[in-house]
């Protein structure tokens, strides 16, 4: 079973990590325990040169960084080539992929909306980016915002590479994506048109998760993935997708086409995501949909229009109850999980980005092993024993989905109620 984050972002991009390199996106994909990685930003002629002189060809259409370019974390002055239980670990292969920004005017509306591509080689990447520098600006950022329609990437990207896949990013996000409130459509075929049937899966996003998709049935020809959108390596892996395949570019592209060995998704809670429900966050309102729409959709504080997230946006479109869902969604395992710093800094009563937080998530890594086999599947007992209760005590409750949240708003990230670990 392999574990994917296929939508990350370089240095190149705007409100990113200067650390978002190859280097430091190798070493937390081992830290994390992901397999497959984006490379991000094909686009970008900068960042493209860089992955030609850092990675080496693996599998067909898969590649790892050269050997000369990994870092390693040391414990007790020594590399650690492995983390945990002394196993070797496996080198993550990276993936050509990228991201798109479409802002264009269709049926009368401005729709803006992102989208992420997944490259089999490097000469599609050059093909495809020549192809768009003569639509747009692909220099000033690693996700070129074109005026193109997304119709019409599409069939750019198949023209140029028929073994591309194309996949509409955070389907559900208010601002820049192909459901979203503010620009986005009602049907994929209002969006594609005649090129609808060369659509395969769909991104999910962090505001929502495959049992919130389901309750949309003009999704149900389409496979359901999840990516981090990271814009720091540290990032990756907060939503993936998992895979049981040949270990390649075709059987990943297999996978998404047909749904065979695509074997579940790791999520957010959607209540942690920054767009989950209604709000200002200026005035510090958070509001249901329902609330929103007893307000008639204006702030109290301010009398201006609030913004309408994810949960609100899904339940115009949805025409299945939530029982119906999980019904539709029985095939789609996935799990909601949290980041291992979050807990720990949770659990412990630190600050989330702090030394005392870095210092115990590196030793959790050296003695139990990586991120998800932490978070995932080593027993709580063995974690309590070697992280501390407290620490075991919330992974048992996040593995049985006992969290309590209070609920992402407005570009705000959801936090846990304190009292979930009482």
């Amino acid at each position: 079973m392999y574990i994917a984050d296929f939508h990350i972002h370089s240095r190149y991009s705007y409100a990113t990590s200067k650390t978002c390199t190859l280097e430091y996106l190798d070493l937390w994909a081992r830290r994390k325990g992901i397999h497959i990685v984006g490379t991000g930003d094909f686009t970008h002629p900068a960042w493209r040169a860089e992955l030609k002189e850092k990675l080496a060809p693996a599998e067909d259409g898969l590649y790892i960084l050269k050997e000369e370019y990994r870092l390693y974390d040391e414990a007790d002055g020594k590399k650690i080539d492995a983390y945990g239980r002394g196993q070797k670990e496996m080198i993550p292969r990276f993936i050509i992929s990228g991201e798109i920004s479409s802002v264009y005017k269709k049926e009368g509306r401005s729709r803006k909306v992102h989208s992420l591509l997944l490259l089999p080689d490097f000469e599609a990447a050059e093909r495809i980016a020549d192809r768009l520098s003569q639509i747009g600006n692909i220099c000033s950022d690693g996700r070129p915002t074109l005026r193109l329609d997304c119709r019409d990437l599409l069939e750019l990207a198949l023209d140029e590479c028929g073994n591309s896949i194309y996949i509409p990013a955070h389907i559900w996000t208010p601002h820049f994506s192909v459901f979203g409130e503010f620009s986005g459509f009602e049907t994929p075929d209002e969006c594609f048109g005649d090129m609808t049937s060369y659509v395969y899966a769909m991104e999910t996003g962090l505001s929502s998760d495959p049992l919130m998709n389901r309750r949309v049935s003009v999704l149900d020809d389409y496979r359901l993935i999840s990516n981090s959108d990271a814009h720091s390596p540290g990032n990756l892996g907060r939503e993936a997708t998992l895979f049981d395949v040949e270990l390649s570019y075709r059987g990943i592209a297999e996978a998404i086409r047909t749904g065979n060995g695509l074997c579940g998704t790791i999520e957010f809670f959607p209540q942690e995501g920054k767009y989950h429900l209604d709000g200002h966050r200026k005035c510090g309102v958070c509001f249901t949909p329902a609330e929103t729409k007893a307000h008639g959709g204006v702030c109290p504080v301010c009398g201006r229009a609030v913004t309408v997230g994810v949960a609100h946006r899904i339940e115009e479109m949805a025409d299945r109850s939530e029982e119906e869902a999980k019904s539709a969604a029985g095939k789609e395992p996935f799990e909601s999980l949290i980041p291992l710093k979050e807990v720990i800094a949770m659990a412990n009563g630190f600050a989330v980005k702090g030394k005392r937080t870095e210092r115990e998530y590196m030793r959790l890594l050296v003695q139990l092993g990586p991120e998800f086999e932490v978070l995932r599947k080593i027993p709580v007992e063995q974690i309590s024993r070697t992280a501390g209760e407290q620490t075991g005590c919330l992974v048992d409750k996040l593995r049985k989905g006992k969290i309590k949240w209070n609920s992402g708003f407005d570009g705000e990230y959801g936090t846990i109620d304190p009292g979930v670990i009482q």
